[in-house]
């Protein structure tokens, strides 16, 4: 199954000389949708309709991967190569953000400057995980989630594990924010290797209160029957059951959303 995303329109958007196609949807404040590997899946695109109807612009940029395309083992090894290799990642930099973020920060500013709000919210997921935050280095992000932030690669190393894929002036730049009021929200299953909980534990250390972690049990004999497996928190592997730990993350996080950008702007 593919998803047209019809009800998305399809623009570009360009900075430095760095052009990336970006799909957008909704009216009210902006919210960026960072996909995942293997790209903009029909899961990726249904949680971005949950923002929507929140009263939010939610914008989509491509990073990867063929738009609308489901969900297959080799289309998700494919992407994920590619984006490995890719420069504008830099899936293995333990202490250097990675140069994506500076285009997904002017991303920000301007969809700050489009769409209005008191600011921008972001979510980044597995590969792009980490993005959010390092966007936060723009005052225009004041909503970063992180879902299952999955850079650097391998995360086998202790220094691995416990990076975020931060230069030493952007995590300053992070804590100042935090320092101003501004919360990150992250999710991860215990139980998810390519999550070390060591990352979360850094984000705890450097952050303090301004760090809110979501951590779902995904250990064997687990009361949910979670797969020890499960990684996408937001995605692929949410059920969308009341009462359902995917479904309360879920909810945290329009819950997020919903109080620091729909709210303050109706005020």
């Amino acid at each position: 199954m593919t998803d047209s995303l019809d009800d998305f329109t399809l623009g570009s958007f360009s900075y430095r000389g760095v052009a990336h196609d970006v799909y957008r949807s909704g009216e009210g404040p902006a919210v960026i949708v960072i996909a995942e590997i293997p790209g903009i899946t029909p899961d990726v695109a249904d949680f971005a309709r949950k923002v929507r109807a929140l009263g939010c612009t939610v914008i989509l940029p491509v990073l990867f991967g063929d738009p609308g395309r489901e969900v297959s083992g080799g289309y998700v090894a494919k992407s994920f190569g590619k984006a490995c290799v890719s420069k504008e990642f830099a899936a293995f930099a333990t202490r250097r953000t990675a140069p994506i973020s500076e285009w997904l920060r002017a991303l920000a500013r301007y969809a700050h400057d489009s769409f209005g709000g008191p600011g921008v919210g972001v979510v980044g997921m597995c590969f792009t995980g980490g993005f959010a935050l390092g966007m936060m280095a723009d005052e225009s992000v004041i909503a970063p989630v992180l879902s299952q932030p999955s850079l650097p690669l391998p995360p086998f190393s202790k220094k691995a594990k416990a990076s975020v894929q931060l230069s030493a002036d952007d995590l300053t730049a992070v804590k100042d924010r935090v320092a101003d009021g501004i919360c990150v929200l992250g999710l991860r299953f215990t139980g998810d290797m390519a999550v070390p909980g060591e990352r979360f534990e850094t984000l705890r250390r450097e952050l303090g209160d301004g760090f809110i972690g979501v951590e779902i049990d995904s250990s064997e004999g687990n009361p949910w029957g979670i797969p020890k497996r499960a990684h996408s928190v937001l995605t692929g592997d949410l059920v969308d059951e009341p009462g359902h730990p995917t479904r309360e993350a879920l909810d945290q996080v329009l819950e997020f959303f919903r109080s620091r950008l729909v709210e303050p702007a109706a005020d």
